[in-house]
């Protein structure tokens, strides 16, 4: 195998080294090629993807608590709140609405008269 036209013998390690190598970088090719395309969505064959979920079947009963329910409806109304105030801070040019009486009262004991 020493003569100039016998064709190149590699190793059996670099050969081995050469394959894990290209397998990662076609691993790595795989994975950069689903997060630059997420439009094209997971596929998966684990059979514990497919097993059912007892708790939030459609016959199931609803087990939510009266004070949670009560806690969760006073955490949104606070929210609510919240966002408006934000909306005011943040666009000045919508202006001010009032309602309120004393808004519109007149001060009767700085006048001028």
């Amino acid at each position: 195998f020493n003569r100039a036209s016998a064709p190149d013998v590699e190793d059996i390690e670099l050969a081995n080294e050469r394959a894990a190598i290209l397998a990662e970088v076609a691993s790595l090719k795989k994975l950069a090629v689903d997060y630059l395309h997420p439009e094209v969505g997971v596929t998966s064959v684990d059979g514990a993807a497919f097993g059912r979920n007892y708790f939030n079947r459609a016959s199931a009963p609803d087990v939510e608590d009266i004070e949670l329910a009560n806690e969760r409806a006073a955490i949104l109304a606070e929210v609510a709140s919240l966002k408006k105030l934000a909306v005011d801070y943040l666009h000045p040019e919508v202006g001010v609405t009032s309602v309120d009486g004393a808004a519109f009262g007149r001060n009767y004991f700085n006048r001028a008269s």
